[in-house]
């Protein structure tokens, strides 16, 4: 990685922080984009998914009892507390809702150049939610993902945290966008009767597409917030 941003040592600050951002902006799409790479990839979505049900439903009162994410890149979150309410609500709609609000609040740390402040959160919030995963593939999944970040953080040099902090912005937002839409297609083939969507039809009366619609409205806001943070034009 240091040898391929080593031409970038030429360029001034900002002209390199500018092309870091749209590399991995590319990056993230081929990931996102491509069949192989989204298959391993989306486990990390499907971590931040997840783990947020698991936060807000710890916000929300309830009692959480375990996490499990499996090799099919699926995931259930279980907790104890009332079956209807606000709180369950919100745990419910919290999935796919935090995918892009990590991305967005990456992208603000990036912006106030706190790449080490970025990379310890994640770190953390990734320990919090391996003490809650009860299987043996869930463990694997945040340990290695967790690794990744340990030493990018311990080991890059400013150029490659930085890159890397700006990927991981670009594949939180896009590839929450992207599990937005699956599970669309999905629904649309009745292939998902128990969708976080359908729950929230069952909880409030609102439609689920209305549902999905607002995961797709947040995560293209989540794209433009970020583009207005990350994108500097011209680099100077």
């Amino acid at each position: 990685m240091t040898t391929v941003l080593s031409p970038l040592r030429e360029l001034t600050t900002g002209q390199t922080q500018a092309t870091l951002v749209i590399l991995a902006g590319l990056v993230a799409l081929v990931v996102v984009g491509v069949h192989g790479t989204w298959r391993l990839a989306r486990n990390v979505v499907t971590i931040a998914h997840e783990g947020g049900h698991a936060l807000v439903a710890v916000c929300s009162g309830r009692t959480l009892t375990r996490i499990l994410l499996h090799s099919d890149t699926s995931g259930v979150t279980v907790s104890k507390g009332r079956r209807d309410g606000p709180g369950m609500v919100a745990t419910a709609a919290a999935g796919y809702a935090t995918p892009p609000l990590l991305g967005i609040g990456a992208a603000v740390l990036v912006a106030a150049d706190e790449i080490s402040i970025m990379l310890g959160i994640a770190v953390v919030l990734l320990l919090a939610t391996l003490i809650l995963v009860r299987n043996a593939y869930g463990v694997l999944s945040v340990v290695l993902t967790g690794a990744v970040f340990v030493v990018v953080a311990a080991y890059g040099s400013a150029n490659v945290q930085y890159g890397f902090a700006c990927f991981v912005t670009w594949f939180l937002i896009v590839g929450g966008l992207r599990t937005v839409l699956e599970v669309q297609r999905k629904r649309s083939r009745r292939r998902a009767p128990d969708s976080d969507a359908d729950q929230l039809e069952r909880l409030t009366g609102v439609p689920g597409g209305i549902w999905v619609a607002l995961f797709a409205l947040l995560g293209v806001f989540s794209l433009l917030g970020a583009g207005r943070l990350l994108v500097v034009w011209p680099p100077v």
